[in-house]
């Protein structure tokens, strides 16, 4: 399905370029706007003239991981009110809560389900 509406703008930090390819896909194909940063640096570069409605980060990055990030970006006032969704691998025992105590408002496990992200990622949208 393609949607000609815009459902809102996102931000996926996310290192593998396979992974933000197909969250590209799948998202802008439900009507997002999806905008990519490979790294915590262009994240925050990318953050300095854009305001997306959510923001997906993936934990295990080089250099600057997820956690580390999510702090960083509510530590800016201006991102204070934006969800941040841990996109991630991490599901072991404790994962989850480290992610949202890293400042994060949700947590979707990978390999993510292409039949129900959007769902998921509607249903951050809303809160």
């Amino acid at each position: 399905m393609f949607s000609d509406e815009n459902l809102g703008t996102i931000l996926y930090v996310e290192d593998d370029p396979n992974n933000r390819t197909l969250i590209r896909r799948i998202l802008g194909a439900e009507g997002y706007t999806v905008h990519e940063a490979p790294n915590a640096a262009i994240a925050l570069e990318k953050l300095k003239t854009l305001k997306p409605d959510l923001i997906l980060m993936d934990i295990n990055m080089p250099e600057v991981d997820g956690y580390t990030l999510t702090a960083q970006i509510r530590a800016m006032p201006e991102m204070s009110s934006v969800p941040i969704i841990a996109l991630t691998a991490n599901v072991m025992k404790g994962d989850r809560e480290r992610s949202l105590q890293a400042g994060c408002d949700g947590y979707i496990q990978k390999p993510i389900d292409i039949d129900t992200i959007a769902a998921q990622i509607q249903r951050f949208m809303k809160r």
